[in-house]
């Protein structure tokens, strides 16, 4: 998919030495998308930045500090592949369903859905390219379902939420429920991206370009007060930034870095570390906690099925 030198190691350094080394990156780009829907939704909904505000805004400050150290590696001759640009509007679409869901529903229930990512993509491969299902797929989903609907029938924090949600929750999880088919779309392109060689980095610059100019004609056709930046305090900014830059950016990269030297199989194998991340700083952040027995028993059946889902198609591969 990407230069033999970009985002990368020396083809000529040991993989088996530096192997814990991007597996550790991969565990932190996991930690990062796990962070996105808590951080999306406390600075929307705590901080009161503006949706498309807030993400035109990241993009920025996450372009303004990739530029000056992959621009040597950008290929701008692949800006004329129209599979490269395609995938730049599905992640405009799952970044702007990503964002909003984060703001209309609790962030544990956004990054529930996310992890269904796996079993979509596996279910929409066998559908439209006629490919086999893989093994387990079908036990996978049940047993996926089960543990979700434990775990959203028991209050999450102040008791807001039951079985019965609000108008709001449902609208989230629409939303939500978009942009992980976005996601699974996303995966089932990037193979013949790789078949056009296409960089990481000119992949990489193409999507936060796409992004940066979507959310600032939305956020300008939609009149949203970009003033309100000026009275956000310490802590929001530092929110911000970390948004921006560690998760926009570095969750981003830290992805395509560990993708190359790893392969897919052995990245997403571990894709199950989103929920604990995002379980944790919600915690911290948002007081969104798993509070019955029933919960917590759900989350043990999502996290080991999607683990096993995953690790046993490795397995196969």
């Amino acid at each position: 998919m990407h230069k033999a030198r970009s985002l990368g190691v020396h083809p000529t350094a040991p993989v088996v030495s530096s192997a814990w080394v991007w597996m550790l990156i991969s565990l932190m780009a996991h930690t990062g998308w796990g962070a996105y829907p808590v951080l999306a939704r406390y600075l929307q909904t705590v901080s009161h930045i503006p949706s498309m505000a807030l993400l035109a805004t990241a993009n920025i400050v996450a372009l303004g500090f990739a530029l000056p150290f992959i621009h040597r590696h950008l290929d701008l001759r692949q800006l004329r592949s129209p599979v490269l640009w395609g995938l730049a509007l599905i992640v405009v679409v799952r970044a702007i369903t990503n964002l909003l869901a984060a703001r209309y529903t609790h962030a544990i229930y956004v990054q529930l859905i996310t992890l269904m990512t796996p079993l979509l993509v596996a279910l929409m491969s066998a559908g439209l390219f006629r490919d086999k299902l893989p093994p387990y797929t079908l036990p996978a989903i049940g047993f996926s379902l089960l543990g979700s609907l434990l775990m959203i029938t028991g209050d999450l924090g102040a008791g807001e939420l039951t079985l019965v949600m609000g108008m709001h929750d449902w609208i989230g999880i629409a939303l939500a429920c978009a942009s992980t088919l976005c996601l699974a779309s996303y995966m089932l392109l990037v193979p013949r991206i790789m078949r056009q060689s296409v960089p990481g980095e000119t992949v990489l610059v193409v999507q936060l370009s796409a992004l940066l100019g979507a959310s600032i004609v939305i956020s300008l056709v939609m009149g949203e007060d970009w003033g309100h930046f000026s009275s956000l305090g310490i802590g929001d900014w530092a929110l911000f930034l970390v948004f921006a830059l560690f998760v926009q950016l570095g969750a981003n990269l830290g992805q395509i870095a560990s993708l190359r030297n790893l392969g897919a199989p052995l990245v997403s194998s571990t894709m199950a570390w989103r929920l604990v991340s995002t379980l944790m700083i919600a915690a911290l952040l948002l007081s969104e906690r798993l509070t019955s027995l029933w919960q917590m028993l759900g989350a043990v059946i999502v996290l080991a099925t999607i683990t096993t889902y995953l690790w046993r198609q490795r397995s196969i591969a």
